[in-house]
């Protein structure tokens, strides 16, 4: 009788455990493509916390300060992107009203004609033997390549628009999560503390260790990249390169992106300054940005995201690294935050594991 008892409570056993990993796989399905807004409203969540506190104590309603919040960060976002827009498509258009001068019959004609009496280009032929004449080859090389970058943005148009619509969807998404997080986040962190099997105090090694974190990846990449748009504004600032300000902003969240940072604002205006003022001012632009950034990547940064983390300067490299390959730019976050975490999983394993091998010996 025991023996059948223990067998069907077995049986019951891997029926939940089966039935709920089919589950939790489904699950994943379902959200998959929402994982990345869904994770940028929870890392956003977790740095507007001590805010959401804070406001909760003045206005004591959870419900209203999370929609407070909320509704800040959208306008904060919306707002900037309408104004960023709005001033690309008024440079893309004198860019394209520029480009289709340059490119007209009138332009082509200046152009070879430019090209007939310079000395430059006389040289550069004498060079090339006579066989290939630049003022009768460039320009129909100029109209070849806005032929092909014609076609190219009739061709990706729909895609872009497609994109758009994909990235409002998300924000939309994002929002809503974010929202909800900042309401309910808190309980649904205990939830989560209550289903870990593990005793008390390693659950606190462990989401302890994820807290801190979070907190110290936050706080370093803000910082530095705050840093970095300060240096790279005053550098446009003593160059006189004009719309510093905005171009530091700018500079300030390039800092963030995985590739190129601030180097695809300031080496663009070392190129403005080399045209416009020489080229002793675009070398001094360069220098000053390429020496700031490199203290502030490889010196500050280190420092202000090590503490609080635990780990080693060589484990947090790679777990940045390794994070932007394997998730993109939310991995920023996520590739530090596994490697803390299992150090803390290894901490518990030797505290109760190794504790008992040595009380067995």
């Amino acid at each position: 009788m025991v023996s059948r008892m223990f067998d069907r409570e077995r049986v019951i056993q891997i029926f939940f455990f089966g039935f709920l990993a089919v589950m939790a796989y489904e699950l994943f399905v379902l959200l998959q493509p929402f994982l990345t807004p869904i994770a940028w409203a929870i890392l956003l969540s977790f740095v507007v916390h001590p805010l959401l506190i804070e406001l909760d104590r003045l206005v004591r309603r959870r419900t209203l300060s999370a929609i407070i919040i909320t509704a800040g960060v959208a306008l904060g976002v919306i707002l900037p992107a309408v104004y960023l827009s709005g001033r690309l498509a008024t440079e893309a258009q004198s860019l394209y009203t520029q480009a289709s001068s340059v490119l007209s019959a009138e332009g082509i004609g200046q152009a070879r004609d430019w090209m007939s009496h310079s000395d430059w280009i006389a040289s550069l032929n004498r060079r090339l033997g006579g066989h290939f004449r630049l003022e009768d080859e460039a320009p129909k090389y100029a109209m070849e390549v806005a032929q092909v970058a014609s076609g190219y943005v009739a061709k990706n148009a729909t895609s872009a628009a497609r994109n758009a619509l994909t990235a409002i969807v998300d924000f939309g998404i994002v929002l809503l999560v974010f929202f909800y997080l900042l309401r309910d986040g808190e309980s649904y962190y205990e939830s989560l503390r209550n289903l870990t099997p593990l005793h008390e105090d390693d659950k606190e090694t462990i989401y302890e260790t994820l807290r801190a974190t979070l907190s110290s990846v936050i706080r370093g990449l803000m910082l530095t990249a705050l840093l970095q748009g300060i240096t790279i504004g005053l550098g446009l600032l003593v160059c006189g390169v004009p719309y510093w300000a905005f171009l530091a902003v700018i500079a300030a969240g390039a800092g963030l992106l995985p590739l190129g940072g601030t180097a695809l604002v300031w080496l663009p205006a070392a190129a403005y300054l080399t045209y416009a003022s020489g080229w002793i001012w675009g070398i001094v632009l360069v220098v000053w940005c390429s020496i700031s950034i490199a203290i502030i990547d490889n010196f500050v940064k280190p420092i202000v995201m090590r503490h609080g983390t635990g780990l080693p300067t060589m484990a947090l490299f790679l777990g940045i690294a390794g994070g932007l390959e394997a998730y993109g730019p939310i991995g920023l976050f996520v590739g530090p935050a596994i490697m803390s975490v299992f150090a803390a999983l290894l901490r518990v394993y030797r505290k109760t594991y190794g504790d008992r091998r040595k009380e067995a010996a």
